[in-house]
C-alpha cells in the first residue's frame, strides 16, 4: 500500500497568470492614488508626485507594450492553444530557474512586495493625515 504525498500530474507553467499582472496593476495604481490623495498638499510635493506618476506609468507601459508585441509576432507553435483559468494556474506548479513553486506560493512570492508598499503607503499616509489634523 502506497500512499504519494506529491501530487502527480500537476501541469507546470513557466508565465505568471494574466490575473497576477493585472492584481499588480492595481496595486500600483492603489499606491499613486493614495499619494497623491494623502500627501498632495503644496506646490512642491505635487511636481515630485507628478514624476512618481510618469516612473510607475513608464513601468507599467513598457512591459505591457512589449508583452503585445510578443503575442503579435509570437510564431505559431509557441502559442497556447486555449487560456488556462486561474484555479488551474493556482493549482498547477510553476517553475522558477530549474525548481518548482506551487502557483499560489509564487503569486504571493510576486504580489508580496507590491501589496506591502501600497498599504504601508496608505497606512503611513493616514497616520499622517490623523496628526497633521490634531494639530
Amino acid at each position: 500500500m502506497s500512499r504519494d504525498l506529491v501530487a502527480h500530474n500537476k501541469p507546470v507553467f513557466d508565465q505568471l497568470h494574466p490575473r497576477i499582472y493585472a492584481v499588480a496593476v492595481g496595486l500600483i495604481a492603489w499606491f499613486a492614488l493614495m499619494a497623491w490623495v494623502l500627501f498632495d498638499r503644496n506646490a512642491e510635493t505635487s511636481l515630485s508626485l507628478i514624476f512618481v506618476s510618469v516612473l510607475f506609468l513608464v513601468a507599467v507601459l513598457v512591459p505591457w507594450l512589449m508583452s503585445l508585441v510578443w503575442k503579435k509576432y509570437q510564431l505559431p507553435y509557441e502559442r497556447h492553444p486555449q487560456q488556462t483559468s486561474f484555479k488551474d494556474w493556482r493549482d498547477g506548479d510553476f517553475a522558477v530557474w530549474g525548481a518548482k513553486l506551487h502557483g499560489a506560493h509564487a503569486a504571493i512570492d510576486v504580489l508580496l512586495p507590491l501589496i506591502a508598499v501600497s498599504f504601508g503607503l496608505t497606512a503611513i499616509g493616514i497616520v499622517f493625515a490623523i496628526v497633521r489634523a490634531s494639530m
